[in-house]
């Protein structure tokens, strides 16, 4: 899959130290996907650390799906570059935490 133009599928964003995330249409992926939102979210662990960039999907058994399950990491990259905008280490750092504390 080519890498995807998010910018005009952001439907809301939020960042702050504490995490946060980055909600978008999938209207434009195709015709199967109209009227579903993905979602890619950081937490917050405690300690001044956040945990693994995850995603999620308003369609049920979305990760049986390849095409979503590979929106789902482009996004999760894109966020993490509208975010901390480093380097594939810290990525890949990242993405070796848990998603949650609890």
């Amino acid at each position: 899959m080519k890498k995807i133009d998010f910018k005009k599928m952001v439907l809301r964003r939020a960042f702050s130290h504490r995490g946060g995330g980055i909600e978008i249409s999938l209207d434009s992926i195709g015709r199967k996907y109209k009227g579903f939102k993905m979602s890619a979210y950081q937490n917050y662990l405690g300690g001044d650390m956040v945990g693994r960039i995850a995603s999620d999907c308003t369609m049920d058994d979305w990760k049986n799906d390849k095409k979503l399950v590979e929106v789902s990491k482009q996004l999760q990259r894109y966020f993490y570059d509208l975010y901390y905008n480093v380097s594939d280490a810290h990525f890949n750092v990242l993405q070796t935490r848990p998603v949650s504390a609890y």
